[in-house]
């Protein structure tokens, strides 16, 4: 009889308290289901739970977001933990979840996930939309198959902890361990034993059979031990590994042969500009060499503790320029380089305390807030699009040198980065170094065989001494594209140790001293960016704002240091690291004090800084091409982190990149004596001394003249203020996730990846905001 009752609600409820809310039965638990009725009860929060207990869908199953893991409020070992973790043992506290379907807190059911393991029982379970759950007490393993049109992920867990994922077509997922749902919602969950090593016949046999594999991590990829997710690739030697001396030294050989063009170039494009002769370049070369040795030892002990080169940067190179093409410098002749070299050592000073008083007194980590990747990727970009004036133009001077080593670079790295002599990507690490010595032989027999020999002309005298015409027009050429102008190697002592004050005391004026301190902004940028990004290649937890905030301030003090050598630029952390270590596949921090400490050793022949300085200017300017297009470009994959295809980000970096090539080339129009004066690709860096600001007060008028002509500085300006003003999301932006102290306590094993030596860590217990 009808009674006008249904009692399908009833059952579904008595069917999802079974799934759900069941203590004690339901298919192989044991026990009887309490009676259910068909109110469902209201949620009710349980206070004594603190709510960093629950545990989400995917933290539970390892789900990983395709599409940024810089972004949320959890780190990113919270998010993967180890899936043994979540195997409870019978007697220890329940583990308190929220029931998606009923809304109300949940008892245990026991784990979601199990790796199937030999020897340990497993369960099948076959569950349904209605709630109805049956198992025959072989354990649990999680899939998900859908029937429909397009495919469907499908996990699984292999008996070593491996995430499997295959896709179906057909949407019936028959795999081990997974869910089959048809069009009624209606699944089939059936666990089979996994192997623990699959034939290549199994599973080519699979893929005929309509199944596509998937593989979850992208070529050369492996997971890490412990359930978690390694970096973009593993890694031959890892931070705190010790693989023997042989393999230390040739590691440390090759990090430091690959970052070579950064290291040494430099002052073969700063010393001329500011007068210096071969000699000087030589000992400027040295004393760089000596400082990168230094500082980059200092770094690894008491900085972040990463495995990252300190040394000159292009970031200083700019304003370097800019000061020593003032007005009042252009018609010094009598120790012209000691007193620009001066004038930067006292600004170098300065703008470093600022840095440090930065770091130090825990500011870094308020700013720290406001620096992510939409600031970072433009600024960095534009640092080497600052010398597009420069490069070519330099290069071009003998185009015979500069197209085949242009060219030649541009193989090894692009076209034949994948193949491997003696297991190594010989052409893809040394590709820089490699080329330079190639094309250098290459010019030698060009000098030799008279290609460069004019009738008439002498090499060695200064086209501002040569009478003749013919001869003057190609003063210019003998120059820049001869192997023999340089008398560095002549003139250079065997034996040289780079001293203190070498070049005099310093000159400390208000104009450059505020042209140094906006640039050391610029740098701090620059190493923020490198910090996240080594951190992930390394496979390390993101360090603490107390860790970045110490980095920052031994940067400030290292750059200190070179003022006081008198290497004319400033020491921080180098933005190649992330390429070298991405193409090594080495993030060990013993290889790099070894090569710091073989750069020191370097640093004490001066033949070894001569030769360098001798390498003709146009190779230097060819290869310095190369650099700053690698600079633009590791700045912009900073973009990775973020919602590139946000109409948002991608103005931003569009407008701040554009505005910060733009408005320096306005003020630089303002310039027509240095036009008759300057050689075209220092016009540019001349703007400071006839800019469009005029207040009144000279020092001020050359200052802001000076930073508003560099391009990277007014585009971190407009970078730093669009980000931080227009509205978008943490995800859309890719906020920096930062670990926190928290973290530390709760891992044991992180501190001693980021913490001091033990050592000297007693001396600044209390500098609790450096991460101490």
């Amino acid at each position: 009889m009808d009674t006008g009752f249904n009692a399908e609600p009833v059952e579904r409820g008595e069917a999802l308290r079974k799934r759900y809310g069941g203590g004690g039965g339901g298919g192989g638990r044991g026990g009887a289901a309490p009676p259910v009725s068909g109110r469902v009860d209201p949620f009710v929060p349980r206070s004594e739970h603190s709510p960093r207990e629950l545990r989400s869908w995917a933290k539970r199953t390892g789900f990983v977001s395709d599409y940024s893991n810089e972004v949320g409020s959890t780190s990113a070992s919270e998010k993967f933990e180890p899936l043994e973790r979540n195997n409870l043992h019978q007697g220890s506290s329940p583990k308190i979840e929220i029931d998606p379907i009923l809304g109300r807190l949940r008892n245990n059911r026991g784990n979601e996930i199990q790796p199937a393991s030999h020897g340990v029982a497993t369960t099948t379970r076959t569950e349904n939309v209605n709630g109805n759950s049956n198992g025959d007490g072989n354990g649990v393993a999680l899939g998900i198959g859908r029937r429909g049109n397009e495919n469907e992920p499908v996990l699984a867990m292999a008996p070593d902890g491996e995430r499997k994922v295959g896709l179906r077509g057909n949407g019936n997922a028959n795999a081990n361990g997974m869910v089959n749902r048809d069009g009624n919602g209606h699944g089939t969950s059936v666990v089979a034993p996994v192997p623990e090593q699959k034939e290549e016949e199994d599973v080519e046999g699979d893929v005929a059979q309509g199944d596509f594999k998937v593989n979850l991590y992208p070529e050369g990829e492996e997971p890490v031990d412990g359930g978690g997710w390694p970096g973009p690739e593993e890694l031959k030697c890892r931070l705190t590994e010790n693989p023997g001396f042989v393999y230390l030294f040739y590691y440390g050989l090759q990090h430091y042969l690959s970052l070579a063009g950064s290291l040494v170039l430099i002052p073969i494009v700063m010393v001329p500009a500011m007068g210096g002769t071969d000699k000087d370049t030589a000992t400027v070369i040295s004393t760089m060499l000596f400082l990168s040795g230094i500082t980059t030892i200092l770094h690894s002990y008491f900085g972040t503790r990463l495995p990252l080169v300190q040394g000159s940067s292009f970031v200083y190179l700019a304003p370097a320029l800019v000061i020593a093409n003032a007005q009042e410098y252009r018609n010094l002749t009598e120790h012209k380089f000691k007193h620009i070299m001066r004038e930067l050592q006292g600004a170098i000073i300065i703008g470093s305390m600022f840095q440090s008083l930065l770091g130090f007194s825990g500011l870094m980590s308020l700013l720290l807030r406001l620096i992510n990747p939409i600031v970072v990727a433009p600024t960095v970009a534009a640092v080497g699009l600052a010398f597009f004036s420069y490069g070519f133009p330099q290069a071009g001077t003998c185009i015979e040198i500069s197209i085949p080593l242009i060219a030649l670079v541009l193989i090894f790295t692009l076209y034949l980065r994948g193949i491997s002599i003696f297991g190594r990507h010989l052409f893809r690490i040394y590709a820089v170094p490699l080329s330079a010595i190639i094309i250098w032989i290459y010019a030698s027999f060009l000098t030799a065989g008279g290609a460069y020999n004019y009738k008439g002309c002498d090499p060695n005298i200064p086209s501002s001494n040569i009478l003749l015409d013919a001869c003057r027009k190609h003063a210019y050429t003998m120059k820049h594209c001869r192997t023999d102008v340089s008398n560095a190697l002549s003139t250079a002592a065997w034996v040289r140790i780079p001293y203190p004050l070498q070049w005099g005391v310093p000159i400390f004026s208000f104009r450059t001293c505020i042209i140094m301190i906006i640039v050391s902004l610029v740098a701090t940028v620059d190493s923020v960016g490198t910090y996240r990004t080594t951190s992930l290649q390394v496979n390390l937890r993101s360090p603490t704002p107390g860790v970045v905030s110490r980095g920052i301030a031994l940067e400030g003090f290292c750059s200190i240091l070179a003022g006081i050598w008198g290497s004319g630029t400033g020491s921080t952390t180098l933005t190649e690291n992330m390429h070298t270590i991405d193409i090594t596949k080495v993030g060990n921090r013993r290889v790099v004090e070894l090569g710091a400490a073989f750069l020191i050793l370097f640093s004490f022949m001066g033949k070894v800084g001569a030769l360098l300085a001798s390498i003709p200017l146009a190779l230097a300017a060819s290869i310095l091409c190369f650099m700053w297009a690698l600079t633009v470009a590791l700045g912009l994959s900073t973009l990775q982190y973020c919602q590139s295809t946000s109409f948002r980000n991608t103005a931003i970096v569009g407008v701040s990149l554009f505005l910060g090539m733009s408005i320096p080339s306005y003020f630089q129009q303002y310039q027509p004596e240095s036009i008759l004066i300057l050689p075209s690709y220092l016009v540019p860096y001349a703007a400071a001394s006839n800019g469009l600001f005029h207040s009144g007060f000279k020092q001020l008028d050359f200052a802001i003249n000076a930073l508003m002509s560099m391009n990277m500085v007014v585009t971190m300006l407009v970078a730093f203020i669009l980000d931080n003003t227009v509205p978008g999301s943490q995800q859309e932006r890719g906020v920096y996730v930062w670990s926190r102290a928290e973290d530390f306590t709760a891992d044991p094993s992180l501190p001693s990846e980021y913490s001091l030596p033990k050592k000297f860590a007693w001396c600044c217990c209390g500098l609790k905001c450096l991460g101490v």
